[in-house]
C-alpha cells in the first residue's frame, strides 16, 4: 500500500522559513511527479509546486520566489522550502505523488504564519 507522510509544519512569525518534507513507502517505482498543495480554512484545495521526474518545477503564482521544491527521485521524497513566509500562507499543506493515472496523498501538516 502506498503511503505519504508530511513532516516539517509548525508555527513561524511572519517572515520565517519553513523546511516541509514528504516520504513515501509501497511503491517500488519512481513517480512520474510530486508535489505541494494547500488548503486554507474554507478554501479550496490549491497547487502550491510541483516537479516532474525530471526535476522541472512548476509553482503557483505566490510561491514564485519565496518557495523552493525539490525531490529525490530515487528515494520518492519531496521537498518544500519556504522562506518569506506571510500569514496568508497558513494553510494544512499536502503532498501528493503521481503514478500513471492515479494521484496519491498525504494527511497534511499545518503550516501557520503569525505574529
Amino acid at each position: 500500500q502506498v503511503q505519504l507522510a508530511e513532516s516539517g509544519g509548525g508555527s513561524v512569525q511572519p517572515g520565517g522559513s519553513l523546511r516541509l518534507s514528504c516520504t513515501t513507502s509501497g511503491m517500488p517505482f519512481v513517480f512520474n511527479a510530486m508535489g505541494w498543495y494547500r488548503a486554507a480554512p474554507g478554501m479550496q484545495r490549491e497547487l502550491v509546486a510541483d516537479i516532474s521526474k525530471g526535476d522541472s518545477a512548476n509553482y503557483a503564482d505566490f510561491a514564485k520566489g519565496r518557495f523552493t521544491i525539490s525531490r529525490n527521485g530515487a528515494e520518492n521524497t519531496v521537498y518544500l522550502e519556504m522562506n518569506e513566509l506571510k500569514p496568508r500562507d497558513t494553510a494544512v499543506y499536502y503532498c501528493s505523488a503521481l503514478h500513471g493515472s492515479r494521484t496519491y496523498w498525504g494527511q497534511g501538516t499545518q503550516v501557520t504564519v503569525s505574529s
